[in-house]
């Protein structure tokens, strides 16, 4: 039986095209289902030496220093967040802080910072960060479109100088050298949502030279300006413009008025892929978004300036009649003030319609009220159920989380995933889950060594409970962590074990190689 086993293992070994280690594994996972990212699943063995795995397959037949049972579990690569606002959790002093417990206890072992126009343009200070203070995870960093322009325009609602234009693209070439992924950008928000179309694609033309990535929380994901259908299609054509891949923030069709357009965004990103170009989303798997008060109802024209301006304006009574409005109008949208729960500050835990009540004030005096003493972040009830599932059905979306405060995705997202969308309403496969988690991710955005379960792959491991693999944050408890994952590894180290964080920083940084000969010698 010995002889038949390892002639069984050495076959494999020549199928997957890997070679036992020559010394001890440090670890071997044993005897559990694999999902290797991007294959099919079998019953083996992961075995890991140093920070690299040095076989994936039927059974490993080498001395391992430990080994850890799996049988029952699912081993997969660790799962990879491409959208996340975790970026001051991991520079934060705080050591336990920079773990990122809310994500390893969920199998992520990799995020990605600096979405939706924030990242900061000095991507080289962001990446070393990791070397002084280290982290749980490891992380890759866009260069923020906001971030750069409100450097050199600012906050005005006007277009850049020539001059300005210019500055603004040696700040995005400089960053992308310097190991950005990519440029992101936030066209919702003000004051980025006053850029035009060409300003946005001459930056994006800069990242794409050297091999980035246009990541994009797109201008409009309702009907606020040019509607959802329009800013896809925006969307598509920076990328066609600037010849780049683009990925889609969060996708999703926000509001009642564009509920329902899943199957048609699904058409216009594949008729771009039938094309030739290289589009993707991600997206989390909640029925409400996240953002702040001021985002979700005051318009742009009123924003025009920052908060200071916009405090004026509520001062200013020849504006009231078509402030209120206006707020009236996106609070249509949005679904009415019950559907939005503001989740942190005085009111927390409150929907708009409660404050008003308590007030004794109309919904939109309120959300004016309240703005006053602080812009809140809120979760904002929007998506229908069908659009939810129509995107997660599409092989190019993959998971996501758009960390943020006050909201259960940031807890939840890829253990909700599982447990709502594969094991109770079953519109995906377990084995979409893992590589559209992993394999995809790294694949997508070119994290070499991430993603998969074979030899010479970094040793980012993730075992689960399929049984009892679960959220348990709520919007009113956004804070409980999830339960059901057994082992992660983080390069080779044990980061959570027996469904407990382990407290070992093993993350690491992961710089973006430009393309080759597009930046200078540094």
């Amino acid at each position: 039986m010995r002889r038949s086993v390892s002639m069984v293992g050495l076959a494999s070994l020549a199928l997957l095209g890997a070679a036992p280690a020559a010394r001890p594994a440090d670890l071997i996972v044993r005897g559990g289902t694999v999902f290797p990212g991007g294959g099919d699943p079998f019953v083996g063995d992961v075995a890991i030496a140093g920070d690299r795995i040095v076989y994936a397959g039927p059974h490993a037949a080498m001395p391992a220093r430990r080994t850890i049972e799996a049988r029952g579990m699912v081993v997969a690569p660790g799962f990879i967040d491409p959208h996340t606002h975790v970026g001051d959790d991991l520079s934060s002093p705080d050591a336990a802080r920079r773990l990122i417990p809310a994500f390893l206890l969920q199998g992520v072992t990799t995020a990605f910072i600096g979405n939706d126009g924030g990242g900061e343009p000095d991507v080289a200070a962001v990446l070393g960060r990791a070397t002084a203070r280290p982290v749980g995870i490891n992380y890759a960093a866009y260069v923020g479109f906001g971030a750069v322009r409100q450097a050199v325009v600012g906050a005005a609602r006007r277009a850049p100088t020539a001059d300005e234009l210019a500055r603004m693209r040696a700040l995005v070439a400089g960053a992308m050298c310097d190991g950005a992924m990519g440029l992101s950008t936030g066209l919702f928000y003000a004051p980025q949502s006053f850029a035009r179309t060409d300003e946005v694609a001459a930056l994006a033309r800069e990242a794409g030279a050297r091999g980035g990535t246009y990541d994009s929380h797109i201008r409009d994901e309702s009907s606020y300006t040019v509607g959802l259908k329009a800013a896809v299609a925006e969307v598509i054509a920076i990328g066609r413009q600037a010849q780049m891949p683009v990925h889609i923030s969060h996708i999703k069709a926000l509001g009642i008025d564009v509920q329902g357009q899943a199957p048609a965004i699904i058409a216009m990103v594949e008729a771009a892929l039938a094309h030739g170009q290289t589009v993707t989303a991600d997206q989390y798997p909640y029925d409400a978004s996240g953002t702040s008060l001021v985002a979700a109802l005051v318009p742009l024209w009123a924003q025009d300036g920052g908060r200071a301006a916009l405090l004026k304006r509520f001062d200013d009574a020849t504006l009231a009649t078509r402030l209120a409005a206006d707020m009236r109008e996106n609070l249509r949208k949005r679904g009415g003030p019950a559907a939005l729960l503001i989740t942190e500050g005085a009111e927390k835990g409150r929907t708009l319609a409660a404050v008003a009540r308590r007030m004794g004030v109309d919904p939109i005096a309120a959300a004016i009220a309240t703005i006053r003493v602080h812009d809140p972040a809120v979760a904002s009830f929007n998506q229908s159920q069908r659009d939810i599932e129509a995107f997660m059905r599409a092989p190019w979306v993959m998971t996501g989380s758009d960390a943020s405060t006050g909201h259960p995705r940031v807890y939840g997202s890829f253990a909700r995933k599982y447990a709502e969308y594969v094991v109770r309403r079953r519109i995906i496969s377990l084995r979409d889950f893992v590589d559209r988690s992993s394999a995809l991710t790294a694949d997508t955005f070119g994290l070499a060594g991430r993603g998969h379960l074979r030899a010479g792959a970094f040793a980012d491991v993730v075992v689960f409970d399929p049984k009892t693999y679960a959220p348990r944050a709520t919007y009113e408890q956004p804070t409980l962590t999830a339960v059901g994952v057994r082992l992660v590894t983080v390069n080779g180290r044990i980061a959570v074990e027996d469904g407990r964080v382990a407290g070992v920083a093993a993350g690491r940084a992961l710089p973006h190689r430009p393309t080759r000969g597009s930046c200078p010698s540094r």
